[in-house]
């Protein structure tokens, strides 16, 4: 089965327009334009080719009527000589959408006069120009290539682009307030609509009233179906209750769809503790994770960022994701009787992912539709599990993963890490949707970076490793702290070098 997510996240039309100084030839430009389209046709990928060269303020009107009437999101301008770095980064400018900046290589020792483009050089009088601009844009690590080399490039920068589109566009729906014991997870949310995210707070109380008049809603059983299809392989200890989450379902499903408004992408973070057991008899666990599989993240706590940080995730991977706790260390016996599976981490390279039972069904090795303990601990100590039913538990599955976050500080700075490692297929022995995490210098980056700069419990967690796209995305959003694992031998600059 693919877990490819098609729905909630933006489908990239990139387009490519190529500049060139009046005193090269265009001729040379449109040529190795043509040529990086070529290499992305043979690459599958698809891009409009704008064929406006732009070498004054005329043609960048042209281009952008061109660009704009063809759909394009994401613009890559290509230097294919020396370029224009007026009319180029004014195109730049007047685009709005996300812009990529490349340059082409030299290609012959045999043509290294009148087809010498210098695009080299022209991406560094580009560089100054943006700045009086005062834009931000994508360039590439190392910006000049062969054309197939550009392509790749391309390629990259849809990627990053699909999460900018989707981040711009993109409603947070909460459902809360954030509880009082999490304040952890309770940050500022001006810097939110300082990226361009939307955000929508509900109370508690109208998530109840809309579940309730779902009640003998005709979908029910279908969505009641669709749920036991998707436990066919789990083990199902409450099918009782199976009804009640798909009434719970059809209600966050209708949610969203009428409160999207002039947003087009959207996400939840909704409180799911206490009170929310005792008014609907379960807990939301299963049903975060049916919706995390389908591209809509539902983030626990009332954690806003949290829901931003899954998101972009899901933009970035094209992949369900999930929210979890960094959560506890692993025990000394476990990681001994553990070490044929352990690979080449130390013993405080590694910690426990956690989280209630938020995580999709394909990330479990086998999962199973059971009760959330510390709930049942908490509210019905004595009898049968009814109030803490509906949670997904199981061991992660192992994987490469990225472990991100996207977080405001307490003074409304927006902040980042990025740590990329593996889930290793060591059992958990505990409960919940849980997973033995394995990130190299985990104990350095937990003092000096998750500690220190105050990041919450929760992060988010894509199951394949994208930290440069996450990176380069990061760097186009204007945000600068941006913070990552250390290597070993590298210090951080709170971290003791005695």
């Amino acid at each position: 089965m693919s877990l490819k997510i098609t729905n909630n996240i933006p489908v990239v039309k990139l387009g490519i327009v190529a500049v060139s100084r009046d005193c090269f030839p265009a001729t040379l430009s449109e040529k190795r334009r043509e040529a990086v389209v070529k290499c992305l046709t043979e690459k599958e990928a698809n891009i409009y080719n704008c064929k406006t060269i732009v070498e004054n303020e005329n043609d960048v009107l042209n281009a952008l009527v061109d660009i704009r009437a063809n759909g394009v999101s994401a613009l890559v301008i290509f230097l294919g000589n020396f370029g224009p770095e007026g009319p180029e980064t004014m195109l730049a400018q007047k685009f709005k959408n996300p812009v990529m900046f490349v340059a082409a290589a030299e290609e012959s020792k045999n043509d290294l006069i009148n087809g010498r483009g210098d695009a080299y050089c022209g991406m560094l009088s580009m560089s100054y120009n943006l700045a009086l601009r005062n834009l931000n844009v994508y360039i590439p690590e190392y910006p000049v290539g062969t054309s197939c080399e550009v392509a790749d490039m391309i390629k990259d920068f849809e990627i990053v682009s699909r999460a900018y589109l989707g981040i711009k566009s993109l409603k947070i729906m909460t459902f809360g307030p954030r509880p009082q014991d999490f304040l952890a997870c309770n940050a500022p949310i001006a810097p939110l609509f300082n990226l361009g995210v939307e955000v929508q707070e509900n109370s508690e109380l109208d998530l109840f009233e809309s579940f309730t008049k779902h009640k003998d809603d005709k979908r029910i059983p279908e969505i009641t179906k669709e749920i036991e299809e998707d436990l066919k392989d789990s083990a199902c200890n409450f099918p009782k209750v199976v009804p009640s989450l798909a009434q719970y379902e059809l209600t966050l499903k209708d949610w969203f769809e009428k409160n999207l408004g002039a947003s087009s992408y959207g996400a939840f973070a909704n409180k799911c503790w206490p009170a929310f057991q005792t008014m609907f008899n379960f807990v939301p666990c299963y049903v975060n994770s049916r919706f995390a599989s389908k591209g809509i993240p539902i983030s626990c706590e009332t954690d806003i960022y949290g829901a931003l940080t899954e998101y972009i995730l899901t933009c970035v991977t094209e992949e369900p994701v999930t929210l979890l706790d960094i959560n506890n260390t692993v025990p000394k016996d476990l990681f001994d009787s553990n070490k044929n599976l352990v690979k080449d981490y130390t013993y405080n390279d590694l910690f426990m992912g956690f989280h209630c039972g938020n995580t999709p069904v394909c990330r479990l090795k086998k999962s199973t539709l059971a009760h959330q303990l510390i709930m049942k601990r908490l509210l019905e100590p004595d009898g049968e599990p009814y109030m803490s039913r509906g949670t997904l538990e199981g061991d992660i599955a192992a994987s490469d993963i990225t472990f991100f976050r996207l977080q405001s500080s307490k003074d409304g700075e927006l902040r980042s890490y990025i740590a990329e490692g593996e889930t290793l297929d060591i059992p958990s022995m505990s409960f919940g949707g849980i997973g033995v995490v394995a990130i190299k210098e985990m104990s350095r980056f937990y003092r000096h970076v998750l500690i220190q700069k105050q990041f919450p419990h929760h992060g988010g967690v894509g199951f394949k490793k994208c930290g440069k796209y996450l990176f380069e995305l990061l760097k186009l959003l204007g945000i600068s702290d941006i913070s990552y694992n250390q290597p070993k031998g590298v210090l951080y600059k709170t971290e003791n070098p005695f």
